[in-house]
């Protein structure tokens, strides 16, 4: 899982990124909340840690920003703030837990083991969604902005697994590993063959693009900035 701590005081922040990289996570780092909002709208984080006290943008806004933007996004919002009212107020925001400060990291541990059993039954789901395509994975059906959109088994397969992992860089050899289960073979080109296939369709009739080239690495899932 890969987590993004929002944290105004840096030490703090450095620190549960250190714990939880120890503990088997991905972890980064923003020190207010400008720069969480925007390394929260990447697409690269299935869970947030903020703060609510930021300077730039507070942790309610933060929260109610990013929870608009992706409604799958998990956030756990971190407060000094133990008052009933400001509890309330946060998951009114659209914060999925809270921990008020100080914590035990063994406590942080547990809610997120929690909160990450959301991810695994999100991902038994039939339907996925991303930015404004929708797919059905029962009814084999996809729509972005509403629209239709016939997808080939292959495409619609290789579509999947792209909404599967958002904002994750996959390359060409995982790719043709798991949808054409053979080894990738530098002297062909039938994965970007079936990824241009897939941009045709998903992509070209449409302002914003959702798959991009990673230069070197593969292709990534994530809207634009």
């Amino acid at each position: 899982m890969n987590i993004l701590v929002i944290e105004d005081e840096k030490k703090t922040a450095d620190t549960i990124c250190s714990g939880l990289t120890e503990s088997g996570y991905k972890a980064d780092a923003a020190y207010d909340g400008v720069q969480g909002l925007e390394m929260g709208m990447s697409g690269k984080y299935q869970l947030i840690i903020s703060d609510i006290i930021m300077p730039g943008i507070n942790g309610m806004e933060l929260c109610e920003r990013l929870r608009k933007h992706n409604p799958d996004l998990l956030i756990l919002m971190l407060t000094a703030l133990d008052s009933k009212d400001d509890v309330v107020k946060g998951l009114d925001a659209g914060a999925d837990d809270y921990l008020t400060k100080p914590f035990d990291f063994r406590e942080l541990l547990a809610r997120i083991r929690s909160l990450s059993k959301r991810i695994e039954n999100r991902q038994k789901s039939t339907v996925l969604l991303f930015a404004d395509v929708r797919m059905d994975t029962e009814t084999k059906t996809v729509t972005r902005q509403g629209k239709n959109i016939n997808l080939t088994a292959k495409e619609f397969e290789l579509l999947e697994y792209f909404m599967r992992s958002p904002g994750k860089v996959i390359s060409r050899n995982e790719l043709s590993e798991n949808i054409w289960n053979i080894d990738f073979a530098t002297g062909t080109n039938f994965v970007e063959v079936y990824i241009n296939y897939l941009r045709n369709k998903i992509d070209k009739p449409f302002d914003k693009k959702l798959i991009h080239n990673v230069h070197g690495k593969g292709y990534v899932l994530r809207e634009e900035n």
